[in-house]
């Protein structure tokens, strides 16, 4: 029966975030027609629209679960609504999608295949039954595929691969889990995978697990780029792979089939099993299993391994009969991924043996997002696939701003109004092809975003970054940014609280310093609603003899760090032992001239020193590498010694650390002793810097260190601070576009005010 005119309504919604590609429209379908109501629901550019009309109950009870019940997937960033004229209505219906004016609908990222899917994957009696391609509205590519909005298959890399009839009537079925999944298809219309030898579909699956259980290394072109494959429990496959790579001892990540074969290599937690078995399927750094059966090649001298799930259905196939993958990305190091046919046919053919490649075209690439659990949560390590580029709530709406990035482990940042859209993972800026892949991201981000008034840029007159930056301006503003005022913004926008007060820690390995010098030992202060900071602190500066050599050789900082400590290089420890006399006359040489030296505050540097003063790592092949293996030792220490860092001035800390040595204090113990002193330090420099504000933030490649970032942090809370960690966004320079573009919005809004006050 027809509810009586009175007790009628008519309401419009419009519904924002990432709400397009993630099953919403199905989802506002069922739930209007569950409960009797009429209308439309649609896609424009900038949001989901929605009209309903039918009994006041039943409109409420709509608004209600309109956003409380929303598909997994969707991140429902605002829900506006008004009141219509009632209208004849007959029935709900999803509209065709328009193009709308202004702000853009936030583009979802790729994400794992779903467990619906794998089941028919491996369901003899399904039609999909082995197709490499099977997806619905609730997984598959999304990021990668799309070439403009709004988010509909013409608009897709899809585009080619015209629906056979029966995937066409579960693509305009509301009530079917394939309703509007752009990248569906089936054996009959979609793309086709193919192996080397020419085998095609499945069989081209078995061709390459074949090649892979024969010892070689094989490329799968995935979601976001082709990945080298080999068999992680070989060793000789596993060298090969390593030295096409040029990767020297960079740990590789694995993949498994299921979580059971996982708990098999290492120990997981519940909170490190949820992110392994989420939607975003990343790498998990997890504390190896002594027992693991894997190469000793794949992560050398490493107590952690890197482990990722299958998330596309061609992983699934790969893996059917179980086994370890390394599974990495198809570069030589410092290279962006390979995704194009061009790679294919140019840069693979010294990568792999053979490749597992298909037809369907990739847009953009997307490398393999990299996390470490931290009591309960995220630690970004890399932030791309299955999270790039959903958008970070600034927390201030300002005009449009481009930031650029740095120089290691690049991304960028487009801000759009109030958000701010973090690229996918993009490397190194040190060659040719990386510069171009960061170009071809950039244009396909900023097509979907509006157009950036407005630029910034890390200060480092040197960065390529920066050198794009001012080609490309124009007319246009260009902020540049102090490398640690970047760090500290990102970690206040990520927590939506950019313009408080806060003592920012940014401790890292190199950012170049206001007064010209290397900084990366750093405390700042930042004030309420400014773009401004203050250096309230820093590590004791010392020479960095050779630049980039010393960064290679953690021994030269040892030598550096005790020469301006007032020890001396005696021969009894690690790293005097590890120079030859021609190198300790050369060091010497240079730390009395200051020939090619530069003064460094950087906390990183201290760590590579430390490092090698106890022996751990004099050299290293890839960066963090002395780091890393210093914490990993501390973390196995029962006890320590207590020693000191007064201020920030290392001298006395490694004094202790050498009496240590020189009194046979196990070395595990000292590395320890180091991470307390430092945590210890930070905590009475932050106190004494603070004054009222007890908003304190860790940020910066060494916070990887989750050793120091708990001691850090602990420390701090004791002594009443509430303390920011990175959850969204990297600690390290992956992290730095999100504050440079903090920064800009926050710099324009002061001029803003500035020019209304006259």
């Amino acid at each position: 029966m027809t509810p009586a005119l009175s007790t009628v309504l008519r309401r419009r919604f419009v519904v924002t975030g990432v709400v397009q590609g993630v099953g919403f429209r199905p989802f506002v379908w069922r739930l209007a027609t569950s409960l009797g109501l009429a209308g439309l629901v649609g896609n424009d550019s900038a949001a989901v629209f929605v009209e309903v009309q039918g009994a006041a109950a039943a409109v409420d009870e709509f608004a209600r679960r309109l956003a409380a019940d929303a598909p997994p997937l969707a991140q429902v960033a605002s829900v506006a609504w008004d009141e219509l004229p009632v209208a004849p209505s007959d029935g709900f219906v999803i509209v065709p999608s328009r193009v709308a004016d202004g702000a853009r609908t936030a583009i979802p990222p790729d994400v794992a295949v779903c467990d619906d899917c794998v089941r028919e994957l491996f369901d003899p009696a399904d039609r999909r039954h082995r197709h490499p391609f099977v997806t619905c509205t609730n997984c598959g590519p999304r990021f990668t595929i799309i070439r403009a909005l709004p988010y509909d298959r013409p608009a897709t890399t899809m585009a080619g691969f015209p629906l056979c009839d029966r995937c066409a009537t579960e693509y305009h079925d509301p009530a079917d889990r394939r309703f509007h999944a752009q990248p569906l298809c089936c054996p009959d219309c979609g793309p086709t995978l193919r192996f080397t030898d020419g085998t095609s579909g499945p069989a081209a699956v078995v061709a390459a697990r074949q090649a892979i259980t024969a010892g070689q290394v094989v490329a799968v072109k995935g979601i976001g780029g082709y990945h080298l494959a080999c068999d992680a429990t070989s060793a000789e496959a596993v060298a090969s792979l390593r030295a096409r790579k040029a990767r020297g001892g960079k740990p590789f990540a694995v993949m498994v089939r299921d979580l059971d074969a996982a708990r098999a290599l290492a120990e997981i937690d519940d909170d490190e099993a949820a992110v392994l078995t989420s939607p975003a399927r990343p790498v998990v750094l997890l504390r190896r299993r002594p027992e693991a059966c894997v190469a000793d090649g794949v992560a050398p001298g490493s107590p952690w391994l890197g482990v990722l799930l299958p998330y596309t259905p061609v992983h699934h196939l790969l893996l059917e009969g179980g086994g370890t993958l390394v599974l990495t990305s198809a570069n030589r190091s410092d290279e962006p991924i390979c995704f194009t046919d061009d790679d294919e046919a140019q840069r693979l053919p010294a990568l792999a043996d053979a490749v597992l490649t298909h037809d369907r075209p990739i847009h953009v690439p997307c490398d393999d997002s990299v996390v470490r659990v931290v009591d309960g949560r995220e630690l970004p390590i890399r932030r791309s696939r299955g999270y790039a580029p959903l958008p970070v709530e600034l927390g201030a709406s300002g005009p449009a701003v481009l930031a650029v990035g740095g120089e290691l482990k690049n991304t960028f940042c487009l801000t759009d109004g109030a958000r701010a859209y973090c690229s996918a993972h993009i490397g190194d800026m040190g060659t040719l092809e990386t510069l171009q892949a960061f170009e071809r991201s950039v244009a396909q981000l900023s097509g979907m975003r509006a157009a950036p008034v407005r630029l910034a840029a890390d200060l480092h007159p040197s960065y390529l970054t920066r050198s794009w930056a001012e080609r490309h301006a124009g007319d246009r503003p260009l902020d540049l940014v102090q490398h640690h005022h970047a760090h500290v913004a990102s970690l206040l926008a990520e927590h939506g609280r950019l313009g408080e007060p806060v003592v920012g820690v940014a401790f890292d390995g190199t950012g170049f310093g206001i007064d010209g010098t290397i900084w990366g030992g750093e405390i700042l202060t930042l004030g309420a609603g400014s773009h401004r900071f203050t250096r309230a602190a820093h590590l004791a500066p010392v020479p960095l003899p050779g630049g980039d050599v010393a960064v290679r050789n953690p021994r030269r900082m040892a030598l550096s760090h005790l020469r301006a400590a007032g020890i001396g290089w005696d021969a009894d420890l690690p790293c005097v032992a590890a120079c030859g006399a021609a190198e300790l006359r050369l060091l010497a040489s240079q730390l009395e001239s200051g020939a090619g030296c530069v003064p460094t505050t950087s906390m990183g540097r201290l760590f590579d020193a430390v490092a090698s003063l106890l022996g751990v790592r004099h050299a290293v092949t890839y960066e963090g590498q002395a780091a890393i293996e210093l914490e990993a030792l501390a973390a196995a220490a029962p006890l320590a010694p207590a020693l000191r860092m007064p201020g920030l001035d290392p001298g006395p800390l490694l004094a202790g650390l050498v009496d240590g040595l020189r009194a046979g204090v196990p070395v595990a113990g000292l590395a320890l002793a180091f991470h307390a002193a430092v945590a210890d330090a930070v905590a009475e420099v932050v106190e004494r810097v603070a004054g009222p504000v007890r908003l304190a933030g860790l940020t910066g490649g060494v916070f990887q260190n989750v050793l120091l970032l708990r001691l850090t942090g602990q420390r701090l809370r004791e002594r009443g601070f509430t303390v920011l960690t990175h959850r969204v966004v990297p600690p390290n320079d992956g992290g730095l576009a999100l504050g440079q573009a903090a920064v800009s919005v926050l710099t324009a809004l002061d001029e803003q005010r500035l020019i209304e006050e006259g």
